[in-house]
């Protein structure tokens, strides 16, 4: 399986991160089927803080058919994170995952795109939640049932409200794309549930 992490100039890494290790300790220790592409609208995109990062593909070449899953992490507007985020083909990109019900796993204010693109109206989701939850009311700017909680599921659609949460957010997503009892496994193994 496959899953296409979208990446728009700002991300944040410690968003970003998470789906890149817990798919890899999945597949490489485990033998899961979770492969992980990074895509962008140039082939270096440039993180909050300045990381530059080489995606592996570029956002002109994505067929969503070709992949089981999307995650998209949130960024800084200081950084630009909008201006690629609410860019036409971002948003095409996240409506044709939605078509084909396919998991859609976001990070904080990678939510808001995904409102943006219209997939979330009249459905639950979240995003952050500090600094007088300015962010959470555009949300629901976008016709989005907003819940105040860390992650909300509302069926493919997986939002969270802050960076913390990008590990439980990657885990989700294992689930969806394995199972919940091999997502405890992998879980397990980097420490982040004690048996």
């Amino acid at each position: 399986m496959k899953t296409l992490i979208l990446l728009a100039k700002g991300f944040e890494t410690m968003e970003f991160s998470p789906f890149i290790d817990i798919m890899g300790w999945a597949q490489n220790d485990y033998g899961y089927d979770t492969h992980v592409v990074t895509c962008g609208f140039q082939k270096q995109v440039v993180s909050a803080f300045n990381i530059p990062v080489i995606v592996d593909t570029l956002i002109d070449n994505i067929n969503s058919a070709d992949y089981d899953a999307l995650a998209i992490p949130g960024g800084f507007e200081e950084y630009g994170f909008y201006e690629e985020a609410y860019n036409e083909n971002f948003l095409e990109v996240i409506k044709h995952f939605d078509l084909g019900k396919k998991p859609i796993a976001s990070v904080c204010v990678g939510s808001l795109p995904v409102g943006k693109s219209g997939v979330l109206q009249n459905r639950k989701a979240t995003t952050y939640h500090l600094n007088g939850g300015y962010r959470q009311e555009q949300l629901k700017a976008f016709g989005v049932n907003l819940v105040n909680e860390p992650i909300v599921v509302d069926e493919n659609i997986i939002t969270s409200y802050c960076p913390e949460t990008a590990p439980q957010v990657a885990f989700k997503l294992l689930e969806l794309l394995t199972s919940k009892q091999q997502a405890e496994i992998v879980k397990s193994a980097m420490g982040f549930s004690r048996v």
